[in-house]
Parts: structure tokens; sequence; C-alpha cells
């Protein structure tokens, strides 16, 4: 996720990252959601196909029908469960698909491949997929699926005239798994938030592994120089708190902390995300979650013009 005016001088994480930084950005991925919900049971489609960007033979785009849901599903499920670490219970292992009922309530953004071999069903291979869920659909059906984890209440609350967007259920084939693909997707996240005038997007991501005595390093250094300004804080539910603080800052080497976070937790702060209080155990995944909080006008101009040529923050 690099800009694309190469000549000019890139800023360092650590810069990006410092406090004052972070507050004057103030002021301008995977969890599982348990609780059974009751959900509308049609899911909104656009009468068309609509690109969002595209590269080369990649394509992004919303999901046009429940089939593309459908194959958004087995991706997830693909990397999830097959690739992954998470336990799949009876219904998704006969289905083959990873759902839940926030499948019928969120737009779902695909990567498309047109110069991969078809699919049985003679469509172009799904490689890449986001689940997005919109302010005011997830306030009509109970909250956002994160509340599972992390108390957003007050944050909300703090900020009333602002329209959040939750990100999630970010996913990429193996052999996708590459600065392009990853920048198509933001392309069509950032193309998606213009559209629909969003604020902040929110979500988790997660770091691989249910011991955080493990994860101290990272943990630790987003704890000291990542964290939420009050402004943007929203905690993890008490009862499922995993204290990120496990380190001295001083005590943190920055090279070494930086080289153990994911890739896409790497990219969320690069483009101006700031980070919850508390991380999360998520049995069900095997993941350590954290909770991402991205306003919009914290996002750098060359993002903004790297992911939408002319776009501007609103």
């Amino acid at each position: 996720m690099q800009g694309n005016e190469t000549a000019r001088p890139k800023p360092g994480l650590m810069q990006m990252l410092r406090p004052q930084n972070m507050g004057a950005a103030a002021h301008t991925a995977i969890t599982w959601f348990k609780p059974p919900l009751e959900f509308a049971s049609t899911i909104r489609f656009p009468h068309a196909p609509v690109s969002l960007g595209r590269m080369g033979p990649l394509e992004v785009r919303l999901a046009n029908d429940k089939r593309d849901v459908k194959r958004a599903q087995k991706l997830r499920y693909k990397v999830f469960y097959k690739d992954g670490h998470a336990i799949a219970d009876a219904a998704a292992m006969l289905a083959q698909r990873d759902k839940d009922a926030f499948d019928k309530i969120c737009d779902h953004l695909m990567v498309i491949d047109h110069a991969a071999k078809p699919t049985l069903s003679g469509r172009q291979p799904v490689v890449g997929t986001y689940r997005l869920l919109q302010h005011e659909t997830a306030m009509k059906h109970g909250g956002f699926y994160t509340e599972n984890e992390f108390d957003l209440s007050g944050m909300i609350e703090r900020h009333a005239g602002l329209r959040f967007l939750e990100l999630g259920r970010s996913c990429v084939l193996p052999r996708y798994r590459n600065k392009r693909t990853v920048e198509l997707l933001w392309q069509g996240i950032w193309a998606y938030v213009k559209q629909n005038r969003f604020d902040v997007m929110i979500g988790c991501a997660s770091f691989e592994g249910t011991d955080p005595d493990r994860l101290a390093l990272p943990l630790s250094f987003l704890h000291h120089h990542a964290r939420a300004p009050e402004a943007w804080r929203a905690c993890a539910h008490p009862s499922r708190y995993v204290e990120m603080n496990r380190m001295a800052k001083e005590a943190i080497d920055p090279k070494a902390a930086l080289r153990a976070l994911p890739p896409l937790i790497k990219g969320y702060l690069r483009l101006g995300a700031h980070i919850g209080d508390g991380a999360v155990i998520d049995h069900q995944f095997g993941t350590t979650d954290v909770l991402i909080v991205m306003p919009v006008a914290a996002i750098g101009a060359k993002y903004i013009e790297h992911f939408g040529g002319d776009a501007k923050a609103a």
C-alpha cells in the first residue's frame, strides 16, 4: 500500500505513530459473532455488477447476487478453515462455506481474476473478499458484529454525527497475497467509502495464536505506539479483556516489533488507524484480535490519491 509519488520521501511508520500526529488525526480482517440474531431474509444487491477498480486481469466489485455471496463464503471457508486454524461446526463442514447471519445484511467486496480458469459454474474465480457492514444497517439489526468482543457504544456516542463502516472477514488466496491484490481491495473499499460518505472505518485484525505472552512484543508495541487517543478509544469487554501492555516501552525493539506485526495490521497503521484498548482471544478462529479504528480524515493524502485517483477525504 504505497503511494504513486515515488519521488516524494515516504514518512516512516514510527513517525506516523508519534502522539502528536495521532492527536491531529483524532481531530480531523476477523471476528465471529456468536449470539443468534434474527435478520432480514434477503440480501441487498446492485442491479448489475459495478466495477470499483481494476488492475490488469484483477477486478474488484460488489457481490451481485446470492451466488456471488456463496462464492465469497467458499473462499472464506478455504482460507479460514482448510488452510487456517478455525474450527468448523457441522453446518459449516457440510456446506463448505463460512457463513453467519450477518452475511444477509452486509455488502460483499470481491476480487475477481478474469485471466484464471472459470469455475464449474462458468464464473471467474473469487480470489479475495471483504465484508462491509453499514452503520444504519447495523443499528437496525442489533449492532456491529465486532461488539461481541469490543464495547463500541461510548466511541459511537462521542461521534454521534459520524457514520461508521465495519470491515470484516478479510481473506485472500495464498498465491494472490501480494501488493497488487491488497491495493485493489483498498481501491474498492475507498470507492465504497466515497460513494456512501462514511466517516470512520472499524473492524478487527488478528494475530495467529491464542497465547498473548507469545505476542508480548507486537501487542506492547501497539499499546505504546498506536493506542487510540481518548476520543477514539474503545475497550474490549471486561469478560474478554486481554492486557496488551506486556512490556515496558523502553524494552521494545521497534524494528523487531514491526516485523512481528501481521501485514494487514501494518497496512492499517500506515493508513492512519488507531488500536483499541485491550485484545480478545477468539478460540473459534485460533486468533488474538485487536480493534482497528480508522477515521477517514486520518488517511494520508498520498494514500487517498493512490486508492481513489482524484478522490478527496470528506
